[in-house]
């Protein structure tokens, strides 16, 4: 075996399929390398009884100019994904020697979702999509009324959806366009706390653990960089690099000459991912406006998205209908899991290279 196909099996091998194995993993990685792990205790426990938590891992030095966020598990069940490209770079000594030369730190947040990571949920604990979750909750929160007119269709009473049910959906898909449908169901929403994409009413417990992260650890550079992984938009193994900062031309062209010019934005409609409220890295300009930002999500497919907003309707569901069967339930989070997880070497290959 070559080094260079050695190297890639062992990074493949950095994948995980629980929670408590990913976050052993990545501190094994760290502590390999000789770095500090920083933990961040979550409140409650997961689905197996183990400790859930933020977890921080910081590669360079405390004044360094220049810090690079990578984090995983923004929605839950997507650091499956997230964390095995973590692991891979800290076992990376090529990536980690590059970065050091630049004069960069590279900040690793881990399980900024554990309990959605541990559960396979996309959602905190509160069912509060974090990514929809960072307002100034002290001010009027936006109104989705294209959410609130198909509430009803997304969580039905049971589970399957009738057949009246899915004529009704295919109806509004027909008469108003798939991108309509998914606007409305994914931009976020406050008035269904028991719906899909809900932000919430106040702070959940990952956004303020980020906060404190980022004062901690991104106060003192210069320039600040974010990668956030993520799954579940586009065609299979396909990573999207969707830009992740404000309306700002300038942030635009920092984006494409740091990771190419086939940057999409929510902005111009060239993503895949609708236009959205709520989204974590604005955090970045209220936490550490010292530092010019420049961020992308890289999101990678997995499924087609009316599988994955099915996946995430019967999640739902089941969230809401705790007495359902054990069968029932292993069938919908096996659903789920596969949805923003595809368990095979070739898509993790394609994963890591990109």
């Amino acid at each position: 075996m070559s080094a260079a196909a050695h190297r890639a099996g062992e990074w493949v091998a950095g994948f995980s399929q629980t929670y408590a194995e990913a976050r052993g993993k990545f501190v094994a990685a760290a502590e390999a390398a000789g770095l500090d792990v920083q933990v961040h205790a979550h409140p409650m426990l997961g689905r197996d009884g183990e400790q859930l938590s933020m977890d921080v891992v910081r590669d360079g030095p405390a004044d360094a100019q220049g810090v690079l966020i990578v984090s995983s598990a923004c929605h839950g069940v997507e650091g499956f994904c997230g964390s095995g490209v973590q692991v891979a770079l800290l076992r990376d000594p090529a990536f980690r020697a590059a970065a050091h030369a630049a004069g960069v730190a590279v900040l690793h947040i881990h399980g900024l979702n554990p309990y959605g990571f541990s559960w396979w949920r996309r959602t905190t604990h509160e069912n509060v999509d974090l990514n929809r979750n960072f307002h100034d909750f002290s001010r009027p929160l936006p109104r989705n009324t294209g959410y609130d007119e198909i509430a009803h269709l997304l969580v039905p009473a049971n589970w399957p959806p009738d057949a009246e049910n899915q004529a009704a959906i295919m109806r509004f898909i027909g008469e108003r366009g798939m991108g309509v449908w998914q606007t409305a169901i994914t931009a976020g929403q406050h008035n269904h706390p028991e719906g899909l994409f809900y932000g919430g009413h106040n702070p959940t417990w990952s956004q303020v653990t980020v906060r404190q992260v980022l004062r901690d650890h991104a106060r003192r550079c210069q320039r600040l960089g974010w990668i956030d992984l993520h799954t579940g938009l586009g065609p299979s193994g396909l990573g999207e690099r969707i830009f992740a900062c404000r309306d700002d031309a300038a942030a635009l062209v920092r984006a494409k000459a740091w990771w190419g010019e086939r940057i999409t934005s929510i902005y111009d409609g060239s993503s895949t991912s609708a236009l959205l409220t709520g989204l974590m890295w604005t955090v970045a300009y209220e936490e550490c406006a010292q530092a010019e930002y420049t961020g992308i999500a890289l999101e990678y497919g997995t499924v087609p998205v009316m599988e994955v907003l099915d996946a995430l309707r019967a999640d739902q569901w089941l969230e809401n209908h705790p007495e359902a069967g054990a069968a029932q339930r292993e069938a919908i989070k096996q659903r789920m899991l596969a949805a923003f997880y595809t368990d095979t070497e070739a898509w993790k290959q394609a994963v890591l290279a990109q």
